[in-house]
């Protein structure tokens, strides 16, 4: 059964998801609240719906109702990431002989099925992993970006000419496909990152073994249809399912094995370490976009209200759950005192709940338990370390609760907005990703100190400052260690013809997204072709130029 044409699904539930589901697949009995559907996943081999090879399955849970049940997924193991590299590898040599302005078409018509299918997606997404809706809708637009800008870059897979030295000879470039390509992306951005990485891996000729993140197996199953409704041949992309622990490492061990040709991961540094190291010893492409601690500095001169806006946002959307999210926000002392009761001032009036029930709500849920867990313990980190808490405590329950929240608590996981303040650079948690909502306060004693406290980190993703002297401003930007710099904006932010990655312990310095994440999955293919009919050999057979001397009567040219 091919799966693109023969397994359509309809749209039945607009409200609260996309009914992806409805060829051959079967809803699950469960209780759910607000009648919300669950379902029983599939893996995506080769076009094929499957399960995993020794039946086991794990759950899909809403963080922000942990009663509804999204579904049940394949628990994959090294079978079946066996079986969809196997459909990788038979679907290559088709798809990277395929043309590329064809393969930009398909690409295309995935972005105009993501366009016609956007409210849906976004529901389907904020339900899955409890983000704001407007957010997701910001994310499934990054999809479409993504889409659409690739579509034409289909039709300018530019090689060059080059002139030869020798006569009769032509020489050439061409970009080329690596093979296949192992993706594992994190959940906190569960359709614009696979999107930034397959789009362009598929648009160079290469085809892809996604492993789903663990906490969104519905939206990643949803992506992959609509992926296969655009016109994908099977195999182009496989979809499994599992955790990081089983089919991740699965995926990266088949590097080892010379299964893989490439690895696009993006997670935790340590991870990303691991991960380098298999590449590495294997000759193995991989890009790494890791995690961050990202700081954001006030310079005197900045237009205060708007500085605090860009904090509060880089520090608190997405519950802090984005690698770009404000990490260390360093202050200049003489506005300290004066920016921090402004902040506060907003931090104390934080609007938070569950979006697809309450309206304006700044953030959600926590992604899951699991990172609700790992929050409360690296935040004890900051009262470990003799920072002053300003204000946050921990898990909001109905006993434990800011003014701001909408909704009863444990119905999902929600935290606190967290502040410390005092924190210097000798403490750990300056240098420890925090990933949820919380932030750390520095004071900076003037512009080098602040330039060397946002450069102090063993992390190089995004930074930021907000100043109105454009010396500060020019100095910033040219002196800070990371990938990405805001000038009178947030640490957060990404646009899809607009390179994104770190340095440092944020990344290998690849980049995801415009034209530059071409370099990632392509490598260049000279061709020297000799028309002469005879062996014409480079550098020896050059006709050596003569320099001529002339005698320059300098007397008479002066």
């Amino acid at each position: 059964m091919r799966f693109n044409r023969s397994l359509h699904g309809g749209y039945r539930t607009r409200r609260h998801m996309v009914h992806v589901l409805e060829a051959g697949l079967t809803f699950i009995e469960a209780n759910n609240p607000k009648n919300r559907p669950s379902v029983k996943g599939f893996n995506i081999i080769n076009g094929q719906l499957t399960e995993s090879s020794d039946g086991t399955t794990f759950e899909s849970k809403n963080p922000a109702l942990l009663s509804d049940v999204l579904g049940s997924f394949p628990l994959s193991t090294k079978t079946d990431v066996d079986a969809a590299l196997d459909a990788a590898h038979a679907a290559f040599p088709a798809w990277s002989a395929t043309p590329a302005p064809t393969r930009g078409q398909i690409i295309g018509n995935m972005g105009r099925l993501l366009m016609e299918h956007k409210d849906d997606l976004v529901r389907l997404q904020a339900r899955e992993i409890g983000k704001t809706l407007k957010e997701c809708g910001g994310e499934i637009q990054e999809a479409i970006d993504t889409c659409l800008f690739f579509q034409s870059e289909g039709r300018r897979l530019y090689g060059q000419t080059v002139n030869s030295e020798l006569p009769d000879k032509e020489l050439f470039t061409y970009r080329r496909a690596l093979g296949v390509c192992g993706i594992i992306n994190a959940c906190n951005f569960p359709s614009a990152v696979p999107f930034w990485k397959m789009i362009p891996a598929i648009m160079c000729g290469n085809t892809c073994v996604w492993k789903s993140p663990q906490d969104s197996p519905l939206l990643s199953f949803a992506l992959a249809r609509i992926m296969h409704q655009a016109g994908l041949p099977d195999g182009v992309i496989n979809l499994v399912h599992g955790k990081g622990s089983g089919a991740g490492q699965h995926l990266i061990n088949a590097v080892d094995e010379g299964r893989v040709n490439k690895i696009s991961f993006t997670g935790s540094t340590a991870v990303g370490k691991m991960i380098g190291e298999v590449c590495g010893r294997n000759l193995v492409s991989c890009s790494l976009e890791l995690g961050g601690k990202n700081p954001l500095v006030i310079m005197p001169s900045a237009n205060l209200e708007n500085a605090v806006e860009g904090a509060y946002w880089a520090g608190f959307g997405t519950a802090g759950q984005r690698c770009t999210s404000l990490g260390n926000l360093i202050i200049h002392k003489d506005i300290y005192d004066e920016f921090v009761a402004r902040l506060m001032d907003k931090v104390h009036s934080t609007q938070i709940g569950d979006s697809l029930e309450h309206d304006d709500v700044l953030y959600g849920s926590m992604l899951s338990q699991k990172y609700a867990d790992d929050f409360l313990q690296v935040i004890q980190i900051c009262e470990q370390d003799g920072a002053t808490k300003l204000y946050g405590e921990g898990r909001i329950t109905s006993e434990n609760k800011p003014s701001g929240f909408k909704g009863i608590p444990e119905d999902g996981v929600f935290m606190w907005p967290h502040v410390f303040d005092g924190v210097t650079e000798d403490m750990r948690c300056f240098h420890e990703e925090l990933f949820g909502p919380a932030i750390t306060l520095v004071k900076a004693n003037d512009f080098d100190h602040a330039l060397h406290l946002a450069n102090a980190s063993p992390y190089g993703l995004s930074s930021a400052i907000y100043t109105n002297d454009r010396l500060e401003a020019y100095r910033f930007k040219t002196g800070i260690k990371a990938g990405m710099t805001g000038i009178n904006n947030s640490t957060t932010g990404a646009e899809a013809h607009l390179p994104f990655g770190g340095v440092k312990g944020s990344g290998n310095g690849t980049r995801e997204s415009g034209i530059w994440v071409i370099e990632a999955y392509s490598y260049w293919h000279a061709v020297n072709d000799e028309l002469s009919g005879k062996l014409q050999l480079a550098q020896m057979d050059v006709d050596e130029i003569e320099m001529v001397e002339a005698e320059v009567r300098w007397d008479e040219l002066v």
